[in-house]
């Protein structure tokens, strides 16, 4: 059926009934958790460690005096309120009562150094905090190089600071509010990046870019996440939106278990194991630790009801995957950045490849998949043309998408963003004839040796797959002759021993002779950032300099 018929630019078009212009935001999402599935249980663990229970519908109910309180204290509009807490209801409350109240919600990591954390806060302009009191140290260390102008302590002692205020009786006190009506195009939620090549950068999220995602990452092949599934996010929820989860979950109705702070690997088996969760996400750190607790003790879990692990944050190695799969579980390695919020790719094996061997699959899982529906990918090599879909070249790989940031907050760092639309993530890559892609490096850690790049991820999967290392990082360093050569830093598993020719003749099997590095140094631990990576820049100044 059409009304009318319009003549545009020569052509006939017709101009048809329109559909309802139904807005897409959060607001959709969490009343239909109240309405629908207000009974779906989320399980918490306080930082004493020990378990509660509530449900999606109270964390909907007390959303709605939390936003009141807020508007008591003045929070408007744009606002951005800071929260410092664990995966706990109160965040979850925070998750949904600060967006549909036309505020912005800003999750600020723990674990960032003080100074970063007053920059962010100041950056981001925020007024007021919510606190969990096991972090209220965390606050302590940068309160006085920004002031917050309300802090709202989440208190288990019934003790409150000077200046602050109770997170229970605000609620309490409050009357819910009646949201108002949603605009699909404001800002719901702003994070930051981790600040490993200068200043974060804040990324600022639309409803509808929350919701666009939300739809995508419960897809089969994506996270997969239905009305039968109980959630552990171990990702944090102060990183990248603990990777779309609760806002995932709150829409399709699945149970969640928010872990709080103890995140050791033994405590995380326990929940797993106790709650039968089905679904659990988080970065390698974690699920290597969790490894090697299963493996000391075969039986003592029964996760037979955990039938995948998304795993993100860094390259996922080969053993990793293999290791997992002889206990019955399921690794599917996603990618995505704080821009890409975060979702972007995740890596299922297609249809293409099921009657393959199990090694050709491991493979295939290694990489970090096929683009989500809707995201754009491409990759420019160094001479700035776009590299083919052979698996061979190399580029920086580019992204757009419903969902991928146009710009930083307050305009930083507009270099990384292209005229035509595209996101320059740098990462490198090889993509295959299927749109698979494999990342190699992050453009400021590749080796470049005599001219030829070599790829430090890979062969930091390929260190971790001896069976005597437990960890592995590559760093590149000079040398008069080539410009640079790799070197490597690992960790041996405990009991261990491989010496530095083993390690090298392990590499040849994959890296060619004069690829393989001449320096390899053993440490206790590799350093991490914040948010669990490998913190390279450390390496770097500790071996680079002793090199020079």
């Amino acid at each position: 059926m059409y009304t009318a018929k319009e003549e545009s630019m020569g052509e006939t078009t017709l101009t048809g009934l329109m559909m309802d212009d139904y807005p897409l935001s959060l607001t959709g999402i969490v009343e239909r958790a109240e309405l629908l599935t207000p009974e779906r249980e989320v399980v918490y663990r306080r930082p004493d460690g020990k378990v509660h229970r509530t449900t999606m519908g109270e964390c909907a109910k007390r959303a709605r005096r939390l936003a009141g309180g807020l508007a008591e204290l003045g929070i408007g509009a744009g606002d951005r309120v800071g929260t410092l807490m664990w995966n706990q209801p109160e965040h979850l409350e925070a998750y949904y009562g600060v967006p549909l109240m036309g505020a912005v919600i800003h999750t600020l990591n723990p674990r960032l150094h003080p100074d970063e954390l007053a920059f962010i806060a100041e950056d981001a302009e925020d007024k007021a905090i919510i606190v969990d009191e096991s972090l209220l140290g965390v606050l302590d260390a940068f309160r006085d190089a920004y002031n917050f102008d309300h802090v709202i302590v989440v208190s288990h002692s019934g003790e409150i600071p000077d200046g602050a205020q109770a997170y229970a009786p605000l609620i309490d006190s409050a009357d819910p509010v009646s949201w108002p009506d949603p605009d699909e195009r404001r800002a719901c939620a702003i994070c930051y990046t981790s600040g490993t090549t200068g200043r974060p950068k804040g990324v600022l999220y639309s409803h509808r870019a929350l919701v666009l995602h939300s739809f995508m990452a419960a897809l089969p092949d994506q996270m997969n996440i239905s009305a039968r599934d109980t959630v552990l996010p171990v990702v944090p929820m102060f990183h990248a939106n603990a990777w779309g989860i609760p806002y995932t979950a709150t829409m399709i109705g699945a149970a969640l278990v928010l872990p709080g702070p103890k995140l050791d690997a033994e405590s995380v088996l326990d929940l797993l194991a106790d709650e039968k969760v089905t679904l659990t996400a988080g970065v390698p750190t974690v699920w290597m630790a969790m490894l090697k607790a299963i493996e000391a003790e075969p039986g003592r879990w029964d996760l037979s009801e955990l039938h995948r692990l998304l795993v993100g944050g860094s390259a996922v190695p080969k053993s990793m995957i293999e290791g997992y799969q002889k206990h019955g579980l399921t690794i599917v390695q996603g990618w995505g950045m704080t821009e890409t919020s975060p979702l972007a790719s995740t890596s299922s094996v297609p249809p293409e490849l099921a009657d393959t061997s199990p090694d050709e699959q491991f493979e295939y899982r290694a990489r970090q998949g096929m683009p989500a529906p809707f995201v754009d990918i491409r990759a420019r090599g160094d001479d700035g043309e776009l590299i083919p879909w052979d698996d061979q070249a190399m580029g920086e790989l580019e992204v757009r998408g419903p969902w991928v940031a146009a710009a930083y907050f307050h305009g930083t760092g507009a270099e990384k963003f292209t005229d035509d639309g595209w996101f320059q993530t740098g990462d490198v890559v090889r993509i295959d004839h299927r749109g698979s892609i494999r990342i190699t490096d992050r453009t400021k850690d590749l080796v470049k040796s005599g001219g030829e790049w070599i790829s430090s991820v890979d062969m930091e999967n390929l260190l971790m797959g001896h069976p005597a290392v437990a960890e592995a990082a590559v760093i590149a360093v000079p040398d008069e002759k080539w410009d640079e050569r790799p070197m490597a830093v690992v960790v041996l598993k405990d009991g261990a021993e491989a010496s530095p020719d083993e390690l090298r003749q392990h590499l040849s099997s994959y890296f060619a002779k004069w690829q393989l590095p001449e320096r390899v140094e053993y440490i206790d631990e590799i350093p991490r950032t914040a948010t669990g990576k490998f913190k390279k820049i450390a390496l770097r100044e500790q071996f680079v300099k002793a090199t020079v």
